[in-house]
């Protein structure tokens, strides 16, 4: 009897461990696959006072960032652009969105949503 419950509680555990690694799986993959949004925000650091206002000069370093960025993972910089982290930094959602094309980035996704901004 005893050996019978403790070779339940041993599969629950592994079941239990099993289902932990795939849900942490699950969302380690997310817009900017499986590198955190603060580490993406983070490589965006040149691009902090283009993103606060449209008068601000957009650093050569921000747009070799945002290209490289665009070009690999375009939902992840909306996902930057829109995150609880920006919003603390005071990044404008509605002028971050322009940086691309004040970098005069040619292949950036035109006439996207990006929440309720739309890419110019």
């Amino acid at each position: 009897m005893v050996s019978t419950i403790n070779t339940s509680i041993v599969a629950m555990i592994l079941l239990l461990l099993v289902l932990l690694t795939f849900i942490q799986g699950t969302y380690a993959a997310g817009e900017c696959g499986k590198t955190p949004i603060s580490s993406a925000a983070a490589s965006l650091s040149p691009c902090l006072a283009a993103a606060k206002t449209a008068r601000g000069k957009v650093p050569p370093a921000c747009c070799t960032r945002v290209a490289a960025l665009l070009k690999s993972s375009p939902r992840c910089l909306c996902a930057v652009f829109l995150s609880p982290l920006a919003k603390q930094a005071g990044i404008n959602p509605a002028t971050a969105i322009t940086v691309p094309k004040r970098c005069n980035i040619r292949n950036r996704p035109v006439g996207k949503k990006s929440g309720g901004y739309v890419v110019p």
